[in-house]
């Protein structure tokens, strides 16, 4: 009975293992700082990654980790960011639906939707979390610090602050 129920175990784990390999996602470094603490024995020595990792169709997050290497730092920050998923809506012309602000720390991004063929308007982190999320059409501005990170999760509250018209009805009872 009992290795019966370890082989079930082990088939429902390589299932979860393969839908999760099945998924398209794109992973993009933003950052690689190197950064130590200091303790006292000495200086302590580690890395830290920020990554982006999304769809291009609407979803869309936002990882950091921290390893004693890169490669390390690396799959940490891949793993925190498929933790941190955020499902957006898009429009028919592949940009968001409305303009909307994000605060994260000192850094404040303002996002407004474009006309088609625009592209993305975006510099830094913003533009590499909008290229992930599948916006095509879009104008940021980034205002504040030019902390990569607080930059991106400054964007991942924006995205996550969006509405489609059938969510608003819907809030105002009026479906």
């Amino acid at each position: 009975m009992s290795t019966e129920l370890k082989q079930v175990n082990k088939l429902k784990k390589t299932s979860r293992r393969n839908n999760n390999l099945n998924e398209k996602f794109i992973e993009r470094l933003i950052k690689i700082s190197r950064v130590t603490k200091v303790t006292k024995g000495g200086k302590k020595l580690s890395f830290r990654a920020v990554v982006v990792i999304g769809d291009e169709n609407g979803q869309v997050g936002v990882g950091v980790g921290k390893a004693e290497d890169v490669v390390n730092a690396f799959k940490k920050a891949k793993t925190d960011g498929r933790k941190n998923l955020i499902k957006i809506p898009l429009t028919k012309s592949l940009t968001i639906p409305h303009g909307v602000v994000g605060d994260k720390g000192a850094c404040k991004i303002i996002m407004r939707p474009s006309i088609e063929g625009s592209g993305v308007v975006a510099g830094g982190a913003v533009r590499t979390v909008l290229e992930v999320a599948g916006v095509k059409n879009v104008i940021a501005k980034q205002l504040g610090s030019d902390n990569l990170l607080n930059n991106a999760r400054a964007a991942i509250v924006a995205l996550e602050n969006l509405t489609t018209k059938s969510q608003v009805l819907k809030k105002r009872d009026l479906i």
